[in-house]
């Protein structure tokens, strides 16, 4: 399946950039083999697509000792976000593809930003 993900402007650009190698989420998303990247305000599109090689999944500490290399974010904001979740998990990203134009998320459907996540 195909979901659309909303993704801070930092975060969005390390991907795009090959430098963040997994996404963080606090929430399961099962079933996902590709991924839309919507790009959070001051940004506000889509970016671009990446497909998902797997999903790990694990508490937050031992997420953090398997991924902390390639997440893209340092310990401090790792741990925030993590706060309070027993559980942690990471989509491990390959063939990242940005696109040549900007598009919208009513282009898949979509009359306002995922606050998870939204199959489509």
């Amino acid at each position: 399946m195909t979901v659309v993900l909303s993704i801070k402007p930092e975060y969005a650009a390390k991907i795009f950039a090959g430098e963040k190698l997994v996404e963080y989420r606090r929430k399961s998303i099962k079933n996902v083999e590709k991924v839309i990247v919507y790009v959070t305000k001051p940004v506000g599109k889509v970016l671009g697509e990446f497909e998902v090689a797997e999903i790990l999944t694990a508490n937050p500490e031992e997420l953090w000792e398997r991924t902390s290399r390639i997440g893209g974010i340092g310990k401090e904001a790792y741990f925030e976000y993590f706060r309070d979740s027993e559980q942690a998990f990471a989509l491990a990203i390959k063939n990242v593809k940005k696109y040549e134009e900007e598009r919208e998320l009513k282009d898949y459907g979509l009359k306002m930003a995922p606050q998870f996540f939204a199959y489509v």
